[in-house]
């Protein structure tokens, strides 16, 4: 069995101080895999980074057209947001036209992770809601696919029609039985599967077209959404946005908690996964923005690119002391050795 590979290295003067291991999967539209490192059979938990197979129903169902929802809603049902007013006054709107409220959301409440919204809650005073949950976004498209299909109060229940719908597009996309589930961070039940299985989903996602069936549709929508939205999906200086905004041509970003990541490059019918094996945000960073350039779906020497490619590491008084890079296997493309 293949074991996971160094993907990033920590520098600091002339030495490697730390590295980050991992696995990292690119598919075709036929499911095949173009190019892998580490283990593609890797059981995972993609985490947030599976959030727009968990809004296929919200739009198959027809919930999403019955409540008048448009991209930015869609966008959001995908997002990992910020909580910053452009996110939660959205929701807010889009919990009251469902005549529901914080209360039935079953997110939790999280401090906001824009600083404007944070520091505005403390200078008032005021606890954080459920609609500052990063993930409120999905959690409102779940009570909207509740709604319209008459199911209980308990909408992440695995026995939960919404649930029913969510494991049945994602055993469709990812072409296989889910490995098993897990309970992510905001209560929710995420499924376990492969890193081809969610490369291969993430291609899918990439070469449906509108003359598909309903899901094939329903995955357009999604990543058309994510694609002219990258501010809703994530925030102001979060990776999924600024990379989003940097690509030359347009691709679908979503981070996953514990080092997981994902993409869809339409243009190209391409799905990516990433998976850090120690769980580390920096890394997963760095390589997803890596593999973007591989792919001259990114600029190398776009800011952005850099920001999070070779991203710099400063001491308290602002000296760059190091930087995190990615591994040569990732970047021999542009050295002119053989891809691995």
């Amino acid at each position: 069995m293949a074991k996971p590979e160094v993907l990033a290295e920590i520098h600091r003067g002339p030495l490697i101080e730390s590295i980050h291991h991992g696995h990292a999967v690119i598919c075709d539209d036929n499911g095949a895999i173009i190019e892998a490192w580490g283990n593609p059979d890797e059981s995972v938990f993609p985490r947030s980074s599976s959030k727009m197979i968990q809004a296929l129903p919200l739009v198959e169902t027809g919930a999403a057209d019955s409540r008048g929802l448009n991209d930015m809603h869609l966008a959001l049902s995908c997002a990992s947001h910020n909580a910053a007013e452009v996110h939660t006054g959205i929701l807010r709107q889009w919990l009251h036209d469902l005549e529901l409220c914080d209360t039935d959301l079953r997110c939790g409440p999280q401090m906001p992770l824009d600083r404007d919204s944070s520091e505005g809650l403390i200078r008032e005073g005021r606890p954080p809601c459920q609609i500052h949950n990063n993930c409120s976004g999905k959690h409102v498209g779940f009570l909207t696919v509740s709604r319209h299909l008459g199911g209980g109060a308990e909408y992440v229940e695995m026995d939960h029609p919404v649930q029913n719908a969510c494991i049945s597009a994602f055993e469709d996309v990812t072409g296989r039985e889910i490995i098993g589930h897990g309970i992510d961070g905001c209560s929710a039940p995420n499924f376990a599967t492969t890193m081809h299985a969610m490369a291969r989903a993430m291609a899918k996602f990439a070469s449906a077209d509108e003359a598909g069936g309903i899901r094939r549709q329903a995955m357009v929508r999604l990543r058309s959404a994510m694609i002219a939205h990258p501010e809703l999906v994530a925030g102001k200086g979060r990776a999924c946005t600024e990379l989003m905004r940097a690509c030359i041509e347009p691709v679908a970003l979503k981070t996953g908690a514990e080092g997981f990541y994902a993409a869809i490059a339409p243009t190209r019918k391409l799905g990516i996964s990433v998976k850090i094996s120690d769980g580390a945000t920096r890394a997963a960073n760095c390589v997803m923005a890596a593999l973007l350039a591989r792919l001259d779906l990114l600029d190398q020497d776009h800011p952005a690119a850099k920001l999070f490619m070779n991203a710099p590491i400063r001491n308290w008084r602002g000296i760059e002391t190091g930087t995190i890079k990615p591994s040569k296997s990732l970047l021999n493309r542009f050295s002119g050795e053989s891809s691995p």
